[in-house]
């Protein structure tokens, strides 16, 4: 039985990352990609605020300079799903596509967040070219120009905060009478002169030639007050949440109530020693690509350290 020193799973910023601190300490590295080789960014068009990249870089662009910078140092990047951890046993046994076993002494967590939809067939129609699931990302983009935010919590509060600094105007499109968010966000919201809350307001759509130029909204829906109407915007950006893609290890790993991996203290260990978490999988918080990219190096070092702790 052939056992890896480390396996990475996924292969966003924080597992490409840690493939590369990984392979130069000689831990000689396998990583699976999973069915999104790269992760999120692979969908974005251009990223502004990745340090080392003046005038920005295309998503897949940046994913393919640190794809080709972990391969240079020797790690050994595979295709595949992971399918079945089973962290009890040590080595820790992963199955790969349902079928082939790996083992390995330490495993690395990068697997991800997917950012939740509405399920509008036009938002992967404008995917890029006006939709977007990160106004921190994509904000930048949208200077002087009306911008839709979808939500009505603290992340769509937020995301509309800051949109307002830099559009001209903004719409918070809300299903509900009021929003959850907390009472502190609510009032700062409600307090911004560029940002109008739609609120019992439901998107039917979103139109535009060859970009985003407007969205379709129903308020008071299936009531005698129903009424359709347009908005025109040229930013759409999603602001429900992100599910963590932690289904393969809800049963072996510590999740919170979100399903995000619990990490230890200021540590990239998760609740099974050996086992190790870097990335929007284990930050509800952050989930920038330099944030992931800096997780990714801390659970190679500490799984380097594991290693020789443990005499592996």
């Amino acid at each position: 039985m052939e056992i890896s020193k480390c396996l990475i799973i996924g292969a966003g910023p924080a597992g490409y990352t840690a493939a590369i601190y990984a392979s130069r300490a000689n831990l000689f590295p396998i990583l699976f990609e999973g069915i999104q080789p790269g992760g999120q960014l692979t969908t974005t068009s251009e990223v502004e605020n990745f340090p080392g990249y003046p005038e920005g870089v295309s998503g897949p662009t940046l994913m393919d300079d640190l794809r080709r910078q972990a391969l240079r140092f020797g790690a050994d990047i595979k295709s595949g799903s992971v399918t079945e951890v089973d962290f009890s046993k040590r080595p820790f046994e992963v199955t790969v596509n349902g079928a082939d076993k790996y083992y390995a002494h330490t495993v690395i967590i990068a697997t991800g967040a997917s950012a939740r939809y509405l399920g509008l067939p036009d938002e992967q129609k404008y995917m890029g070219m006006g939709v977007s699931a990160c106004a921190t990302c994509d904000g930048f983009f949208y200077r002087g120009k009306n911008v839709a935010v979808v939500g009505g919590g603290d992340s769509a509060c937020e995301e509309a905060l800051y949109l307002s600094n830099i559009a001209k105007k903004v719409f918070l499109i809300v299903r509900k009478p009021a929003l959850r968010a907390s009472k502190v966000m609510q009032q700062r919201v409600l307090k911004k002169e560029n940002i109008t809350v739609l609120f019992n307001c439901n998107t039917l759509g979103l139109f535009g030639d060859e970009v985003l130029e407007g969205a379709k909204l129903v308020e008071n829906k299936g009531t005698e007050m129903e009424q359709i109407f347009d908005i025109a915007i040229d930013g759409f950006f999603l602001a429900i949440g992100h599910t963590p893609n932690t289904q393969v290890f809800g049963t072996s790993l510590e999740l919170d109530s979100e399903g995000y991996i619990i990490l230890k203290g200021n540590t990239s260990a998760t609740s099974v020693d050996g086992v190790f978490a870097a990335g929007d999988v284990a930050d509800p918080r952050y989930q920038q690509a330099i944030s992931a990219a800096g997780m990714g190096c801390r659970a190679a070092l500490d799984a380097e350290a594991y290693l020789v702790e443990n005499d592996l």
